[in-house]
């Protein structure tokens, strides 16, 4: 597959792969990776002129993870969901 052919969800099923491997999915960092790894396509600049992963990508990664995994908003990574956390993707 060349980097022409890939899609959102091939991209959101690697960040998948990744966050298992990882176990934890820093934002900046992956956005850093797709562009590098797939090409600019799959990521913008956003307001502070940093790379963000583009919302298309952003959606087929939360299909594929909607209830298994959460976002920190404070430290801006995924992780896996634990016991403890709060309902909701989103945890302090």
């Amino acid at each position: 597959m060349t980097d022409g052919e890939r899609t959102d969800a091939d991209i959101a099923l690697w960040m998948v792969e990744e966050l298992k491997r990882r176990k934890f999915l820093y934002q900046e960092q992956t956005a850093w990776d797709i562009k590098r790894l797939f090409g600019k396509s799959f990521v913008y600049d956003n307001a502070n002129g940093n790379p963000a992963i583009s919302k298309s990508v952003l959606k087929e990664f939360t299909k594929l993870t909607k209830e298994d995994v959460v976002w920190s908003r404070g430290e801006r990574y995924w992780r896996a969901r634990i016991a403890t956390d709060k309902p909701g993707r989103q945890q302090d």
